[in-house]
């Protein structure tokens, strides 16, 4: 499998780029034109137990609240979902422009026979998902089989065609460096549209460490290849600035070309009605 540079940052080096990438204090306005353009690459979420028809309903009919055109507010990117809910959300959304997500392939932890995983993502997919959020299976990336992680990969997106193939590698399994930059290389070779942290059901979930190590391997793919690769920082974002850090450094990296929501997102349940009531509050009428 194909190598990428060697990557010798340590956490310790990590921790002092992201100190160094941070500016000083954002002013209102500077926060204003950031909280827009995060409010429009969230995928608000639900992937709980407890959900059901009525609840997915009525946070889908929350993703396409938000746009305000007297404001420049645009609604998320997309409503994430288990896969039996799919065609709610799909049907809710018609026509809307925001997207149908479903994670699938045994989320959360891609413990199932690769054919089955493979029929999970076919059924989301048959029901409306335009948006496939998959994980990785992070026990045989562990013990060293990196020809399955890509092979699992490779298999899902062959499945997903067109549909964009998220690819969850749940850093904080993953508890070195190396290890989370592997999982990166590796699915970014299998085909993956997005990078994505975290499922949020583990702690911990998103951490600028992890985020910088995945847009350090976009980027090196990028300058390689030319082909662009999204990421998604997700689990435990839920306060406007901790969103506008992972903004912030994502930009940084990677320049303004994927800051929007063809390659940037924010997956978040709580988020969204909070960057709203910031921008709200914050305006000029």
């Amino acid at each position: 499998m194909q190598n990428f540079n060697k990557y010798d940052l340590t956490f310790d080096d990590l921790d002092a780029r992201i100190k160094e990438i941070l500016p000083e204090p954002l002013t209102v306005s500077e926060k204003l034109a950031i909280g827009k353009t995060i409010l429009n690459c969230i995928d608000l979420t639900t992937l709980s137990g407890t959900d059901n028809r009525k609840k997915v309903e009525e946070l889908s009919k929350q993703a396409i609240s938000y746009k305000r055109d007297d404001l420049g507010i645009e609604n998320t990117a997309a409503v994430c979902v288990y896969p039996v809910f799919a065609g709610t959300v799909s049907s809710v959304l018609s026509g809307s422009g925001v997207k149908t997500a479903s994670v699938a392939g045994a989320f959360p932890s891609g413990q199932s026979p690769l054919e089955i995983r493979i029929k999970e993502v076919e059924y989301a997919l048959e029901n409306g998902a335009e948006e496939i959020d998959m994980v990785i299976s992070r026990g045989r990336l562990l013990e060293g089989d990196e020809d399955f992680v890509f092979e699992e990969v490779s298999a899902i997106k062959e499945v997903c065609g067109n549909a964009h193939l998220k690819v969850i590698l749940e850093t904080g399994e993953l508890k070195t460096v190396n290890l989370i930059r592997r999982a990166s290389e590796i699915a970014i070779l299998a085909g993956a549209d997005f990078l994505k942290t975290s499922t949020g059901k583990i702690q911990p979930a998103a951490t600028p460490e992890a985020l910088l190590i995945m847009l350090d391997t976009i980027k090196e793919y990028y300058n390689k290849t030319g082909r662009k690769i999204g990421v998604k920082p997700a689990g435990g974002i839920s306060e406007p600035d901790d969103a506008i850090k992972y903004y912030l450094l994502t930009q940084a990296v990677l320049g303004n070309e994927w800051m929007n929501n063809s390659l940037f997102r924010i997956g978040a349940s709580r988020l969204a009605d909070k960057m709203y009531d910031f921008i709200i509050d914050n305006s000029t009428f």
